[in-house]
């Protein structure tokens, strides 16, 4: 589910090769244009203004920001590349890859965005996340981020011994029921449609897990729009506050064919982009970092991850910068902000 964000003040778009552009204005995003705008790079960030915790009312389990607004946390992070001469630009990427390589040999890649505009960069991160693909359920939707959960430490504190119904979509949602149970003592699994083996219907039932095979058809409000419960195919309405929804994650990666990351399969999870360390990948000058490479990443992961692709990217460019100097070419010359 892609939810877009009041458009904030956008910076110019460089004219002239920068160091690094990074694809992807969250948490892993922001984080690696940071380490590396105070590494002195010219660094870019384009943003398309959909981050994928959009329609949260709080980021949790982020020690010293629990409760802050995704949307605060983004303000400062922008706020803070800025400070060191970064820029952020909100656009949306359609084409990025590599370009023909600079007089010395050093690597060039070009980033398109929608609106015509491009930018030539020496390195590429790679940071735009992924989205959730929800089940189609009539009324789930309007209620993703808030009475509609998915990760239990994300928001499992705020729906503490509600009465919980766990809305299968695959094997990883046994898993997710554990954790939630963990949470209040009236949980109710909804096969809908999943297999359920006798082995984690007993584990269930020592849990008191109530089971549902009949599929869910609808998700039911009250008078005032809150979630009141789900509607079975049978016609019987079980009520329920909270829905937990472990949803399918699809990455990001529309506009980045030209780049050709390789990508793996993660069980239970999905397909992701491959990386080694710190985020680098079998594409020279690429890098990837948060929720496109690790599906699981809390926003705090992310933002670390970020920083390690980061510190690589300047690392990496140090070593060109030496190796240029030595045989006297210089360093390449970049925008300089």
């Amino acid at each position: 589910m892609k939810v877009t964000t009041t458009p904030y003040a956008s910076d110019a778009l460089a004219e002239a090769t920068v160091d690094v552009v990074v694809i992807g204005g969250g948490a892993a995003g922001l984080n690696g244009a940071l380490i590396l705008a105070r590494s002195r790079r010219s660094v870019v960030v384009i943003d398309s203004g959909s981050p994928r915790n959009a329609p949260a009312e709080a980021v949790h389990g982020l020690l010293a920001l629990d409760g802050t607004p995704p949307s605060e946390i983004l303000r400062r992070g922008r706020e803070q590349v800025r400070q060191y001469g970064g820029r952020v630009v909100f656009g949306e990427v359609v084409a990025a890859e590599p370009a023909a390589p600079s007089a010395d040999g050093d690597l060039r890649f070009t980033v398109t965005l929608a609106d015509g505009r491009s930018i030539t960069a020496r390195r590429v991160l790679v940071a735009t996340g992924l989205t959730d693909v929800l089940p189609q359920v009539p009324g789930l939707a309007e209620h993703w981020g808030h009475s509609v959960v998915h990760c239990p430490y994300c928001h499992g504190w705020e729906v503490r011994d509600e009465p919980i119904g766990v809305l299968a979509t695959g094997p990883a949602s046994i898993g997710h029921a554990f954790l939630f149970r963990q949470l209040s003592e009236d949980l109710t699994y909804f096969t809908h449609g999943t297999d359920l083996d006798e082995d984690s219907r007993a584990r269930f039932a020592a849990r008191g897990i109530r089971v549902i095979d009949t599929p869910v058809t609808e998700v039911v409000n009250d008078e005032d729009g809150a979630l009141a419960g789900v509607r079975l195919a049978d016609g019987q309405v079980v009520a329920r506050r909270v829905l937990a929804v472990a949803a399918p994650m699809q990455i990001r990666a529309q506009g980045l064919e030209g780049l050709g990351l390789p990508l793996q399969d993660l069980p239970n999870k999905g397909r992701a982009f491959a990386s080694g360390v710190a985020g680098i990948t079998e594409v020279p000058g690429v890098w990837v970092a948060g929720n496109v490479t690790d599906l699981v990443a809390q926003v705090g992961a992310s933002a670390a991850a970020g920083a390690l692709a980061g510190a690589d990217i300047n690392r990496m460019l140090a070593i060109t910068d030496t190796d240029a100097a030595l045989h006297g070419a210089g360093p390449s010359p970049t925008a300089d902000f």
